[in-house]
């Protein structure tokens, strides 16, 4: 049998050589070097206007090179992780929040369900989209809702694009809810402040969440669309370890010196969210060389065990 083992052995190293150089060229890693998969997902919540700090986060990721495997989004993070993951860039989206006002996508309506409705989100939507289905996104993207009826979190990755995210952005009180599917729904944010669970549930082996801590306000309210606000902020800040435990990495731009409307301050909450990702970069370029890492074995894996697989024999093999 030990003779039977090394013809065997010389078959295959034969047959290596042949089908393309010397067995130890394609060899594998052992098994305590077999580097670990590492998808990287980035979760965007909620803010209003604050929550154009998104885009600066995702400013500065695209400065140096990485690219998240999975983004999802809640409210305002919706909208920006549609839009990027449709193929619009952080510089582009930059200079959209420079221009956009809160009439761009809502206005105010007499309804006993809200104060305002967002149903021109639809038009504003369609302008910035440059694809219509979550399908047909370039990076996967998830985004909450909320059941209104049920209360149960409601997470859209396939399907039409917009209902969806219109519904994410319907903020109890201020907006007027949205029908999807049947289905009363309000702002993501009441199951999924900051949406990190669902990254984890799409296969991404790292989350960044993006949060802001600061409350609607640091004073005294001036209207109801600020105490309906503020009330959320709370309950939110309150909840935070709900979707934490399933964060990696807290990306936190300081976003108090702005009101939670103050969409005329565009490109200075870009820059804050930008300097918020910039503190963090060094562990955004480590996940990002393990991905890197495991991909380079993946690829190198392959050949080999399609080799492995169909290796022929050299010589029939007799025991004796």
């Amino acid at each position: 049998m030990r003779q039977v083992a090394v013809k065997l052995l010389e078959g295959i190293r034969k047959s290596l050589r042949v089908l393309g150089g010397e067995s130890e060229s394609l060899q594998l890693p052992s098994r305590g070097d077999v580097p670990k998969p590492c998808k990287i997902g980035l979760a965007l919540g909620g803010g209003f206007a604050r929550g154009l700090a998104h885009v600066g986060v995702l400013k500065a990721l695209e400065e140096a090179g990485i690219v998240p495997d999975f983004l999802a989004g809640t409210s305002v993070g919706a909208v920006i992780g549609a839009a990027y993951c449709s193929g619009v860039s952080a510089r582009e989206l930059e200079e959209i929040a420079s221009i956009v006002r809160f009439k761009d996508f809502a206005r105010y309506t007499i309804s006993r369900f809200g104060l305002c409705t967002n149903d021109r989100m639809t038009g504003f939507l369609r302008r910035i989209l440059k694809v219509r289905t979550f399908e047909e996104l370039r990076i996967p993207l998830a985004v909450t809702a909320t059941d209104f009826v049920t209360g149960e979190p409601i997470v859209f990755t396939s399907g039409e694009l917009i209902d969806p995210v219109r519904a994410s952005c319907a903020y109890p009180g201020v907006f007027l809810p949205v029908e999807v599917k049947g289905k009363v729904m309000v702002d993501g944010l009441l199951g999924h402040a900051v949406p990190a669970q669902p990254l984890k549930q799409m296969g991404a082996d790292r989350v960044a969440a993006v949060f802001f801590g600061a409350h609607w306000v640091q004073k005294s309210p001036r209207h109801v669309l600020e105490v309906i606000g503020q009330c959320f902020s709370i309950a939110q800040s309150n909840m935070s370890c709900l979707w934490q435990k399933h964060a990696d990495l807290l990306v936190e731009p300081d976003v108090s010196a702005f009101a939670f409307d103050d969409f005329q301050r565009a490109l200075g909450i870009v820059n804050v969210g930008y300097e918020a990702a910039l503190k963090v970069l060094p562990t955004f370029r480590a996940w990002a060389a393990e991905r890197e890492a495991y991909e380079k074995y993946v690829r190198r894996a392959e050949p080999v065990k399609a080799t492995v697989a169909t290796v022929p024999i050299q010589e029939p093999l007799v025991a004796r």
